[in-house]
């Protein structure tokens, strides 16, 4: 499963960042891994560096194998806490979606 991040311009991309994503991403999808071929995740400060109430989005599209993309969006007041509640939305849809491929 190959990890990308993408980020605003208002949005500095950092080492901790990305190690933060790979470990949460990698922790909480790791049974998904075998149907996802890709995730991607983008964040972006949506006030611009000003400060202000869950002004941080994450996005975190998962593609899966022979199947549209599954893509959720999260807010929060960091770009941890938006990683978190995406990495959560996540997971309870490609619960869905592969759960729905395995039964079938």
């Amino acid at each position: 499963m190959k990890i990308q991040v993408n980020t605003d311009h208002n949005t500095p991309g950092s080492e901790s960042l990305n190690n933060f994503i790979d470990t949460v991403l990698n922790a909480e999808l790791d049974h998904f891994s075998e149907h996802i071929t890709r995730v991607e995740v983008h964040l972006a400060d949506e006030n611009a560096g000003k400060s202000g109430e869950n002004d941080k989005r994450c996005v975190i599209e998962a593609r899966v194998e022979h199947r549209q993309p599954i893509a959720v969006t999260a807010h929060g007041n960091t770009y941890e806490e938006a990683i978190s509640d995406a990495t959560d939305k996540i997971k309870s849809s490609l619960d869905t979606v592969i759960g729905k491929m395995t039964s079938h």
